[in-house]
């Protein structure tokens, strides 16, 4: 067994069927973001995965909530490959994965060009040519210290088939964000058998349908005006109409999920479509809440029914 193939079978062994993305922890105090990773970790949330925009740095997130776990698996989804070089991108990750073994998986994305280019002031490359290159830049970084932990894990964010292809070539699998299952199953045709598949899926847990219907609107308002999102969703069977400002009804119903009942089938179609762990994105007030009643009930719900066990 090759060192990327027994990685991925570690990791699949320790992800389980349900996990947590959460894009609410630049919205707490530090003190506080230990307390909601030790909280999922209680609650048997098979791992934490969290984004990187405008708030903290990457790795510096992933700290916080490894330092104050035990077991969680803890994954960026994703880290900007415009946020560090590839010397400093493997030195914080050899770090990250000796201080924890094997809990931390390294996701990493191309983001966005209004991020990349604006806020950050680089220039935004064609993301395939440029994730290849970031890529083979990794496996020749060497760091020089005395414990650097393992290269791998690492995960792509991928929406489209060639996106999917580097996951399976360079990397240990592919991070999918606001898809179907349908994209799941042909995801999973793409990266094969010996590659992880872990897939976000946006869910509100209220019994109100227009505080439902607004938390989503907020939800998908900035992905409706990046080209990437919208160029996934074509693929997906989705036209322009579906593609104003927060989304039409149709696109607000595919992507969002609203009750248990209706997150249970959804998390179960992407598993049986072939994902390894569907890591569901629990809709707060604003994209900054962190709504731990929400998680709380979504993973304890999850963990009584065997939500994806056989």
């Amino acid at each position: 067994m090759s060192d990327a193939a027994g990685t991925v079978t570690e990791l699949r062994a320790r992800l389980g069927p349900v996990g947590i993305w959460s894009g609410g922890l630049d919205g707490l105090p530090v003190a506080e973001v230990g307390d909601l990773a030790r909280e999922v970790e209680r609650l048997g949330g098979g791992a934490l995965w969290y984004g990187e925009a405008y708030g903290r740095e990457s790795f510096a997130q992933a700290a916080l909530c490894l330092d104050a776990t035990s077991e969680l698996v803890v994954g960026s989804s994703i880290a900007s490959i415009y946020a560090r070089d590839a010397l400093a991108a493997r030195g914080a990750q050899a770090t990250t994965s000796a201080r924890h073994p094997g809990r931390f998986v390294f996701g990493l994305g191309v983001s966005h060009a209004p991020l990349v280019e604006r806020l950050r002031g680089h220039e935004y490359g064609k993301p395939l040519a440029a994730m290849r290159t970031y890529l083979e830049a990794l496996d020749q970084v060497s760091p020089v210290v005395v414990d650097a932990g393992p290269a791998r894990p690492r995960m792509l964010a991928a929406l489209g088939p060639k996106m999917l292809e580097l996951s399976a070539e360079l990397a240990d699998g592919a991070l999918p964000y606001l898809t179907l299952p349908e994209h799941t199953a042909q995801a999973r045709e793409i990266v094969g058998p010996d590659r992880l598949l872990v897939v976000e899926h946006g869910a509100v847990l209220l019994d109100d349908p227009d505080e439902a219907r607004r938390r989503t609107h907020t939800h998908l308002e900035v992905y409706t005006g990046l080209p990437n999102y919208r160029a996934s969703w074509t693929r997906q069977g989705f036209s322009e109409d579906d593609y104003v400002r927060g989304g039409s009804d149709r696109l607000k119903d595919a992507m969002v999920t609203v009750g248990l009942e209706a997150t249970r089938d959804r998390i179960v179609e992407h598993l049986e479509a072939g994902a390894d762990q569907v890591c569901v994105q629990v809709l707060g007030v604003h994209p900054l809440d962190a709504d731990l009643g929400q998680i709380t009930t979504l993973l304890e719900t999850s963990r009584q029914e065997g939500w994806g066990r056989s």
